[in-house]
């Protein structure tokens, strides 16, 4: 599933999530959300999140339901 909607993300789900530094690699990093930061009910580029070890980046892909 996606990151796009807002209604999808929960705290505490397993995602995986493109940071800025990698927005041109493409490159994923994996964690738990800990702080849902975007405001509206959707964005293009991925709802933005922060994981619990602070990373903050846009969420690409939800592995898990929380």
């Amino acid at each position: 599933m996606n990151g796009q909607n807002r209604s999808s993300i929960k705290i505490g789900q397993r995602v995986q999530i493109v940071l800025k530094k990698d927005q041109r690699s493409g490159t994923l990093t994996e964690g738990i959300i800990s702080r849902i930061l975007t405001k509206s009910p959707h964005h293009p580029h991925g709802i933005k999140v922060m994981l619990a070890d602070g990373q903050v980046g846009r969420v690409k892909e939800i592995l898990e339901e929380a």
